[in-house]
């Protein structure tokens, strides 16, 4: 099953969804996103509503307000030699705040003090079905709702600055996250990033040093994930900042990250003069 979160044309509203084709859905009455469909549990309660038409546009992230996006750093091994790092032990973690996310075609909206060297990082996006806490690597696939296709945008001069990565990874109105949440699409197929149709990134999804369910045992025990929590599982190598020459996006750059089976978000980024 495919879940979307559908923006309500004239209106400052969302709703849930199941796609059922590229361009009709059929809606969640009551249900404003797909966040909240997963907080309400038991699937089988989900009473359906109105087959409804949808443009691209109309589509939101995919969980608009996650209450935790996690992400993974050095998660690939050739990402880790690229970006110059030693392969670590235990995963990297960092956070990205709900407001860096948009929808899977919007644009990335960039006030022009922010706009050098800003990079892609087309990753996979796990997304937590049930309350999560102290859960064996074994096990944790019975907590994953579904995947979806996420960009962690990244200003690089301003995560570079301390030790601390946050700081230039979740700005605002950046994070290209969706199409859609697959319920039972499973890693393997590969992840492809495009800038302005020019391949940057290629490689499988499973080809990670920290699996998602290693993921979750290891978050898990550090705190609890609840439903629609999202955990980004890092980026292979290809990013901007490890090319030579760079390749930092500029104003009208689109990035294009698709995974097979799983769908594809293409966001523009637009750089806008500060007030």
């Amino acid at each position: 099953m495919r879940l979307v979160t559908l923006r309500v044309p004239g209106h400052d509203l969302t709703v849930a969804a199941r796609l059922e084709s590229d361009t009709t859905a059929v809606t969640f009455p009551g249900y404003p996103d797909v966040g909240a469909l997963l907080k309400a549990g038991d699937s089988t309660a989900w009473q359906e509503g109105e087959k409804v038409e949808f443009t691209p546009e109309q589509l939101a992230p995919v969980i608009p307000r996650p209450g935790k996006i996690i992400c993974v750093g050095l998660n690939y091994a050739k990402h880790i030699d690229e970006m110059g790092h030693e392969r670590p032990d235990v995963p990297t973690l960092f956070i990205k705040f709900p407001e860096a996310l948009i929808g899977p075609y919007d644009d990335a909206e960039i006030p022009d003090f922010n706009a050098d060297t800003l990079d892609f990082e087309g990753e996979l996006a796990v997304v937590i079905g049930k309350y999560t806490r102290h859960v064996n690597e074994v096990d944790a696939n019975e907590h994953i709702a579904g995947y979806a296709v996420i960009n962690d945008y990244t200003q690089r001069h301003i995560q570079k600055r301390t030790k601390q990565w946050h700081q230039g990874k979740s700005l605002e109105k950046t994070a290209g996250f969706g199409p859609w949440l697959d319920t039972e699409w499973q890693p393997g197929p590969v992840l492809i990033t495009t800038v302005g149709g020019e391949v940057m990134q290629q490689a499988p999804t499973d080809d990670l040093v920290f699996s998602p369910a290693k993921l979750i045992e290891f978050i898990s025990h550090l705190y609890p994930l609840e439903p629609g929590d999202v955990i980004a599982t890092g980026t292979p190598d290809g990013v901007g900042h490890a090319r030579n020459p760079q390749r930092y996006l500029a104003d009208g750059d689109t990035v294009r990250v698709e995974i097979e089976g799983l769908g594809a978000i293409e966001n523009t980024t637009r750089v806008y003069p500060a007030k």
